[in-house]
């Protein structure tokens, strides 16, 4: 589903600017609060599994503080990892995560990038990984062309991403009040799944895993969000 400037003003439609600010100013307190993004990288890790891989360069896509780059490390130890990401503020503070750890920091290379136009050369890349960054992009598509063009030719590609219904009770609520777009929307994966072949790839596979969390007050949801950068 390819999304152009003719659309800035459709809903699914994301200032990057005010995305790179929200998440250089939650860059700080984003490990703190993002257990859900913790939670989900793990078990993206442990998809690794099924395939069989000895990866050596991955790229993690959108690294943020790096949950899931220092689980690459930890479960290949021959990984030479990049992790990208359009936030500055969000790599400096992965680059803290791993100082502790002196052998880890020199396995990694930390790059400020755009998932839609990645600075890194062609065919380089075992393994991209990808948590939770897609709908932080306006075209997906050029997303999964960037990443086939850097993956080697048998190379893999995992990511995951928020589905349609995220966030359902909260728009629901919004829509009471007017019609502005609040909260982000998110694509369907059968969507992803199509934009997937157009790219390139071969034989993709998607599925749903449905989380629920409670929060026993509308501002509790809201302030979660933003502490994380999640604004739209």
């Amino acid at each position: 589903m390819s999304l152009d400037k003719s659309r800035e003003h459709d809903a699914l439609w994301l200032d990057k600017h005010a995305v790179r600010r929200n998440f250089d100013r939650a860059a700080f307190e984003y490990q703190a609060h993002a257990d859900l993004q913790a939670d989900i990288a793990h078990d993206l890790l442990a998809r690794c599994d099924f395939l069989n891989i000895k990866p050596v360069d991955v790229l993690d896509l959108g690294a943020g503080t790096g949950n899931l780059t220092r689980g690459l490390l930890k479960r290949f130890t021959s990984v030479r990892g990049v992790a990208l990401d359009v936030s500055s503020q969000m790599l400096r503070c992965l680059t803290q995560q791993l100082s502790w750890r002196q052998r880890w920091q020199k396995r990694v290379t930390r790059v400020c990038g755009d998932a839609e136009s990645l600075p890194l050369a062609s065919m380089r890349f075992d393994l991209v990984l990808s948590n939770l960054t897609l709908q932080w992009c306006n075209d997906p598509e050029q997303v999964f062309r960037e990443v086939r063009r850097v993956l080697k030719p048998e190379g893999w590609f995992l990511f995951t991403t928020f589905g349609p219904d995220t966030l359902k009770e909260l728009r629901a609520a919004w829509r009471s009040v007017d019609t502005t777009p609040h909260v982000n929307l998110f694509l369907d994966m059968h969507d992803l799944g199509d934009a997937l072949l157009r790219a390139g790839f071969k034989d993709p596979v998607m599925d749903v895993e449905r989380r629920t969390q409670h929060y026993p007050k509308l501002l509790d949801l809201l302030h979660a969000l933003k502490v994380i950068g999640a604004g739209n």
